[in-house]
């Protein structure tokens, strides 16, 4: 079967922040972009309920709602907005060659890649079924709304030693789930949490079940040295075990650390192939937030914009 063949300036693969931002940015400098959604068309925003740490949004704004207003503007300048799934890529000719759900292959001048990252989950159905009332898999995005309440939280590393702090200062109580006897922290980040009065490091245990109807209620806490069962009254309940960049099918092309994180060169957004540039979570591991991941769209945008105007008239 004879596949269909299409010429782009400026090809977007994955939505979100990063991706509609770099989106508005180049398709306002007439490159007519067109972006390709990806799976969970929006993000991971897609999943969050309210976002009040957005400037702009005084009131907050629910993120699908967010993700729908950033699509909208980005049409508005002209982007062409797809829904799809990149399923190969060759980013060793010029220009590049990126194939949409084995049927579609676009020839692009440039490539700004924004397919964020996904949080990884316990697998549990509870988890799933409250994600959103009560479940968060980011402190920072979510702690606000459990103010002066109890939370639990699941982790042992940097990240959720982290979280555990930040929700400390915001929270009554926090209980902090350690599935064995250690930690694999940092020092320095270990002995923040046990030196806080308002976490307790709940040591051998697993989450068995997250509890409640409508909304978190508590949680069902399994020691896995005695075996016994235990119920926590928690208001809110989350996950810091890492996220996973989603980046695979660039892995054999684009530099990469030992995560999967994209790496591109300080102070840009550009990658070790040129023409060929990186923006959000894909290549954020330390922020992760919609801000940031907007910031680093725009940087995409005009660094694409820079890179045809060089090839385009040398």
């Amino acid at each position: 079967m004879n596949q269909e063949i299409e010429k782009v300036r400026v090809l977007i693969v994955g939505s979100g922040p990063a991706g509609y931002t770099a989106a508005i940015y180049a398709s306002r400098a007439g490159l007519s972009p067109v972006l390709y959604t990806g799976g969970q068309p929006g993000g991971q925003l897609t999943i969050t309920n309210d976002v009040e740490n957005y400037p702009g949004y005084p009131d907050g704004v629910m993120g699908p709602q967010m993700m729908e207003d950033f699509r909208k503007q980005a049409e508005r300048f002209g982007t062409q907005v797809r829904y799809g799934l990149v399923t190969n890529v060759d980013f060793t000719v010029s220009p590049k060659v990126v194939t949409v759900d084995e049927q579609v292959t676009i020839h692009a001048d440039t490539v700004i890649i924004s397919t964020g990252a996904s949080a990884k989950w316990l697998g549990l159905e509870s988890e799933t079924r409250l994600n959103g009332k009560g479940v968060s898999a980011c402190a920072v995005c979510d702690g606000f709304f459990f103010r002066n309440q109890e939370v639990a939280i699941v982790g042992a590393g940097d990240t959720a030693c982290e979280e555990a702090t930040y929700l400390a200062n915001i929270c009554s109580k926090v209980y902090m789930i350690v599935r064995k006897d250690e930690m694999r922290a940092s020092q320095i980040m270990q002995k923040r949490v046990m030196n806080n009065p308002k976490i307790e490091i709940l040591w051998n245990s697993e989450t068995d079940e997250v509890l409640g109807d409508e909304e978190v209620t508590g949680v069902r806490i399994l020691n896995n040295k005695t075996g016994e069962k235990s119920d926590l009254a928690i208001s809110g309940f989350f996950v810091a075990i890492g996220h996973q960049p989603n980046t695979e099918i660039f892995k054999d092309f684009i530099h990469m650390d030992n995560a999967g994180y994209i790496k591109t060169i300080p102070g840009s957004s550009k990658t070790n192939i040129e023409g060929v540039f990186a923006c959000g979570d894909a290549q954020d591991n330390v922020y992760r937030q919609a801000v940031t991941a907007a910031g680093t769209g725009c940087m995409a945008a005009l660094d694409a914009e820079r890179y045809l105007a060089e090839i385009e008239n040398p």
